[in-house]
């Protein structure tokens, strides 16, 4: 029924119609030409649970907290172990820091709602040693965890080297025993210890797939050998070279043991002249690629020029090399000779000779090579034109910078980018500035 020229907007009920469609709310929603319709609002509260929680899913946790607060129902999703499966703790001291932290209160109601639900966990932390002491505190009252992931990064200094062994190894230890089916852990620059890689062995070695430990200064060679022995489904691992071992690689290697994908070895230098490197036979890095021969080796060095003298001095199967400090042009003369899986080369400086022969040997027995990287180095125009053609359409990523490059009576810079774009079959220049 029509009055004053206004529309009515909510009908007549028909017979048998449910108490839920009474419930419905009616309002006056534009048609697009100046007049309006009857629509339904939605009632927010009704939605289905997976619904909600595939809105949640796509919030930040401060959001989450938020909408969680908008009726009893929303609530409840708030609290699915779903949503708690992947948490990343966040300490930092805020008169010392800019990062952003974790709010204590939602901390605890973690450990008291929702410790059995996590399973992927990560600690992020700041420079203060408060902050790692605080994440260890959280880590020790874990006790009823599933964890599969572990974690731990410092952003600037590493700060969990200022915990104590005793502490730290506490902590770990109840994650290790109560967890069970840990396959992924990343605790780089801590005082991991040899008795606590025996705790994680003895308690989670048929699961334990990835195991990053570059710079653990407590753990020997014996103590990884323990995990090398035990894990067999080891595929990752990332440790320094000073606990590297023939014994390792031969553990790696054996029978029982899945194939190792990726081997990470950090080869750092802090005092020049002070230590002493030892060599890996070749025979124990034939083992191990015979066995895994799809395995990436990358090694990181952090060496001063007169430490070198231990490595390339024969045939290795290293497939991603990367020069933190200066690198003498017998040592890349070397990598030539005896690195044919080399994959991926960065320099980051030389010195004032050229590179051309080394790069040209490079590129004739390096057969993989696919990129390359040169910075505070110098490279004849016409050398490097020439190792670019040998390479040809492999090389996937060039980066060099501008200064590397030395004209020569042959080609300028101009005329360089267009010979070298003709053999990459892409336009390439070289850079400004380093971008690896």
């Amino acid at each position: 029924m029509k009055r004053a020229g206004q529309k009515v907007v909510a009908g007549t009920e028909a017979p048998g119609t449910s108490q839920t469609n009474k419930k419905q709310k009616t309002s006056l929603c534009g048609s697009g030409f100046g007049e309006s319709e009857p629509c339904t609002s939605m009632d927010w509260g009704s939605l289905p649970h997976h619904v909600i929680l595939r809105v949640f899913q796509f919030l930040t946790l401060v959001d989450r907290a938020r909408a969680s607060s908008v009726c009893r129902r929303w609530n409840e999703v708030f609290h699915i172990p779903d949503l708690w499966r992947r948490f990343e703790f966040e300490l930092s001291q805020p008169a010392t820091s800019y990062l952003k932290s974790t709010h204590p209160d939602l901390i605890q109601q973690i450990i008291k709602r929702h410790a059995d639900h996590l399973q992927y966990v990560s600690f992020k932390v700041d420079s203060s040693t408060e902050s790692a002491e605080a994440a260890c505190d959280i880590l020790s009252q874990l006790v009823n965890c599933s964890i599969k992931t572990l974690g731990l990064i410092s952003t600037a200094k590493p700060s969990f080297m200022n915990v104590s062994k005793a502490h730290f190894a506490s902590a770990l230890t109840v994650v290790f025993v109560n967890s069970k089916s840990l396959s992924s852990i990343k605790i780089d620059d801590t005082p991991l210890d040899d008795p606590s890689l025996k705790v994680l062995v003895a308690n989670n070695s048929d699961t334990l797939k990835l195991l990053k430990m570059s710079s653990c200064p407590h753990v020997s060679p014996a103590g990884i050998l323990c995990v090398a022995d035990q894990c067999h489904g080891l595929k990752e691992l990332a440790l320094n070279y000073y606990i590297l071992s023939d014994e390792l690689l031969l553990a790696l290697s054996s029978e029982k043991h899945v194939d190792l994908e990726h081997l990470r070895i950090d080869v750092v230098s802090e005092n020049p002249g002070q230590v002493q490197f030892h060599t890996i036979k070749k025979q124990s890095w034939d083992a191990l690629v015979k066995h895994s021969p799809k395995v990436n080796i990358v090694m990181y060095f952090f060496l001063y020029e007169d430490e070198f003298d231990a490595f390339f001095r024969e045939e290795t199967p290293v497939t991603h090399l990367y020069f933190g400090r200066a690198v003498s042009k017998a040592m890349l003369g070397r990598i030539g000779m005896n690195c044919p899986r080399l994959i991926e080369l960065v320099v980051c400086a030389n010195g004032l000779q050229p590179l051309d022969d080394e790069l040209i040997q490079i590129a004739e027995r390096c057969k993989n090579l696919t990129a390359m990287g040169l910075g505070e180095c110098e490279v004849t125009c016409r050398g490097f034109i020439e190792f670019v053609k040998m390479c040809g359409g492999r090389l996937t990523q060039l980066s060099i910078m501008e200064e590397v490059l030395i004209p020569d009576s042959d080609y300028s810079l101009d005329r360089l980018h267009l010979e070298v774009s003709k053999h990459l079959g892409r336009m390439w220049f070289p850079d400004m500035m380093p971008t690896w």
